[in-house]
């Protein structure tokens, strides 16, 4: 696509556009957020190619999507749809090769809150777990919401997160380290064996 001058169009615009099925929806929605819905299944992937095909599947997504769904936040709407199409291209990836991706970097760093007994699996109850941390998360601070979901959501590598905030790599380590405690807690506290 060629650049513009203009500037993007606010979300309600573009969630309007896909609500009339103007193609121009995908077109807006690629000028306002490609850079960012990239990043995020780079973070997952690390293969350009395949963060080029997450990119159209994602805009595929959100046209079979809207309508019917009206998302509130377009930019939040969007990030899962490529985090979940990148996280499938992952897997697919995975069976091929062993190349780690900042998601399973991030996600090892939580795997005590996440894998435990075997036989837990029939007695888990994933909906109330998925409440429990997200109230635990609504709970944090503006800037360690911030430093959670880009982390373990978006899969943010330290460094990134660390430059967004402008802070020292060392700062986000402990930042992050004071939230795994303080979740781990809250999951004891729910009744949950971490």
């Amino acid at each position: 696509m060629k650049k513009r001058d203009k500037l993007p169009l606010d979300d309600e615009s573009i969630v309007e556009l896909y609500w009339q099925r103007n193609e121009k929806a995908i077109e807006e929605t690629d000028f306002k957020y490609k850079k960012y819905l990239l990043s995020i299944a780079y973070n997952v992937l690390h293969e350009p190619l395949d963060c080029e095909e997450c990119l159209n599947d994602t805009y595929l997504g959100a046209w079979n999507a809207i309508p019917p769904t009206r998302p509130n936040v377009l930019k939040a709407f969007l990030t899962v749809v490529v985090r979940r199409v990148a996280i499938k291209r992952y897997h697919r990836n995975l069976k091929k090769s062993s190349v780690p991706s900042e998601m399973t970097v991030s996600l090892s760093e939580l795997e005590d809150f996440i894998i435990g007994d075997e036989d837990i699996s029939t007695d888990f109850d994933a909906a109330r777990l998925g409440r429990v941390i997200s109230d635990f998360v609504r709970s944090l601070s503006e800037r360690r919401q911030f430093i959670f979901v880009s982390r373990y959501y978006a899969s943010e590598p330290i460094d990134s997160i660390a430059s967004d905030l402008n802070l020292s790599r060392s700062m986000i380590n402990k930042e992050l380290a004071a939230i795994k405690t303080a979740l781990r807690e809250k999951l004891e506290s729910e009744g949950y064996n971490v």
